[in-house]
């Protein structure tokens, strides 16, 4: 599978600066942009390494997803 966006960047990092710009993020742009299977778990690392307020929504219209919103960092 070929990404988009290859880099030097961990995708823990391509992931927080996807959030950093855009503020959103889905698995599927995960892996489609930084061919990231298991953004959940990028996503709990951010959290708890990184003190990053991130929101999930379950998004629930033909298939269930989740869609994380950055708020902010904490302190």
């Amino acid at each position: 599978m070929k990404t988009s966006k290859k880099s030097l960047f961990s995708q823990k990092q391509n992931i927080e600066n996807h959030l950093l710009v855009h503020t959103t993020i889905t698995p599927l742009e995960a892996l489609k942009l930084y061919g990231c299977f298991r953004l959940s778990a990028v996503i709990f690392k951010l959290r708890h390494e990184d003190k990053y307020d991130i929101k999930t929504i379950i998004c629930d219209k033909d298939k269930r997803y989740a869609k994380y919103i950055l708020k902010g960092k904490f302190a």
